[in-house]
């Protein structure tokens, strides 16, 4: 039998190359091929029932962990949070501790917010390079210092369960492990649900002197007052910068990135931003930011777009999803700025583009060397706009059109004449897209290599060429 001619090693090796599906299929041959796919295992996700009494989860956890010795990502989450929520937390945490912590690199720890002192305990995970948890108030981070390896770090901030909130082990940023000469190796470093008065923040924020991408989320501050003289402390080193709803403290952090981070080239702002702040931002700023990403930017406006166009020649990518005040005259001159440099476009949900006729062939005109374009859910634009536009974009490789609603087979026809380079295409909830218009895209276009359409739009014929082609076709 196949089963005994195989050794265990070349099965291990087998199971490690086989796709999800597969992998999953040879758990049922026999004990012996379930015992080493669970060995072979690097990777684990596991979704626990928070009904099952803690006595009781924490063994069968402690049990499932033993029978996976190669672990080096772990995923942990809980369905719902117990009424002890810490005491339950801290306890799957040493579970963890106990069964994986020699080669485990990767830890995603959702079960629950966990108290500094677990985390100061668990000295175990010494090849820790990522790690995301939720903690409970009182903060303080130098429990940080336990992980010499850690480089990506994400803290969501829950309140905690009995409403306590004496610090833990003195003073926060002179205690003991409080040292303010540390400096973390931390490159990656998220936020979530931070208050205005929240302590622990300053030791951080002093500490963090390597930091390269920075995501705030739901933040009402960034600590305590003294923190914010901290904060500057960070940013020299920033290349990407994350502000989603943080809208009372976005003004300050962008008037602090414009005047300290001379590296950064990745911003993304996420429902928040005033007027003043923004424009401060990029009227001043010293760094070549390459990417800007806007997604419900309720104050940008044309004086914005007009910033941009001028000053900004190393902007390679420009995404405004939800924008509802600037006018066609702001992003013709913002094009006319960019017509050298620009590679990706995204104007998703954008009015302006409806209530404009003729916008997007001018930006067509003047953005020639776009690679990647996305107008996806402006549901009332016409074909003859993305016609228009697409005749000038010859060097298109990805096109987005999910949900413009309006959009018909005369569009999708014009793909394969107007984008020869085209690799990628999202044409979901395109009402007026059918199937022989998919048809064609695909026997017409050369260089495609992924379609995304709703299965019902895809003909046995064209099910087929897709196949012969190694055309990836998903919905």
């Amino acid at each position: 039998m196949m089963d005994e001619v195989l050794c265990d090693e070349l099965l291990e090796d087998i199971f490690t190359r086989l796709p999800p599906p597969s992998s999953r299929a040879v758990t049922l041959v026999s004990r012996r091929w379930l015992s080493l796919y669970r060995s072979s295992r690097s990777s684990l996700s596991l979704r626990l029932p928070s009904a099952v009494p803690a006595p009781s989860l924490i063994p069968a956890l402690s049990s499932l962990l033993s029978r996976y010795p190669s672990l080096s990502s772990l995923s942990l989450l809980l369905s719902d949070h117990p009424t002890n929520s810490c005491i339950f937390s801290d306890g799957l945490l040493s579970a963890i501790a106990s069964h994986c912590p020699g080669k485990l690199t990767r830890l995603r720890f959702l079960a629950g917010p966990l108290r500094d002192l677990s985390l100061l305990s668990s000295r175990k995970f010494t090849h820790l390079t990522s790690l995301t948890v939720s903690l409970s108030r009182p903060l303080l981070f130098a429990w940080v210092l336990s992980f010499p390896s850690l480089r990506e770090l994400s803290v969501s901030v829950a309140a905690t369960s009995d409403g306590a909130e004496a610090h833990i082990g003195g003073d926060p940023e002179h205690g003991p492990l409080g040292n303010s000469r540390a400096e973390l190796g931390l490159e990656s470093l998220s936020l979530s649900g931070i208050r205005g008065g929240d302590r622990g923040l300053c030791w951080l924020w002093r500490s963090c002197r390597k930091l390269k991408k920075l995501q705030l989320k739901s933040c009402e501050g960034i600590g305590d007052d003294a923190s914010y003289s901290s904060f500057v402390q960070c940013l020299p080193s920033l290349e990407a910068v994350e502000l989603r709803t943080c809208r009372s403290i976005v003004d300050g952090v962008l008037f602090q990135l414009a005047e300290n981070c001379e590296l950064l080239t990745s911003l993304l702002i996420y429902d928040g931003g005033s007027h003043d702040g923004l424009l401060y931002f990029l009227n001043s700023c010293v760094c070549d930011l390459q990417n800007l990403d806007l997604r419900l930017p309720l104050d940008f406006k044309n004086e914005h777009l007009f910033a941009l166009g001028l000053d900004f020649r190393a902007l390679s990518s420009f995404r405004l999803q939800s924008c509802c005040l600037v006018t066609g005259n702001g992003l013709r001159i913002f094009g006319i700025g960019m017509r050298y440099c620009l590679q990706e476009l995204a104007l998703i949900n954008c009015d302006v583009l409806e209530r404009e006729p003729g916008l997007l062939a001018t930006l067509g005109q003047h953005l020639r060397e776009l690679r990647k374009l996305d107008l996806s859910y402006n549901e009332m634009l016409p074909d003859k706009e993305v016609i228009s536009m697409l005749a000038s974009c010859s060097h298109l490789v990805d096109l987005r059109l999910r949900g413009c609603k309006g959009l018909g087979n005369a569009t999708i026809s014009s793909v394969p004449r107007c984008c020869r380079l085209l690799e990628s295409i999202d044409i979901v909830h395109c009402c007026g897209v059918e199937a022989k218009a998919v048809e064609s895209l695909l026997l017409n276009s050369p260089r495609l290599k992924r379609v995304q359409v709703e299965d019902d739009k895809v003909s046995d014929v064209a099910r087929s060429w897709a196949a012969s082609k190694f055309i990836e076709v998903v919905a």
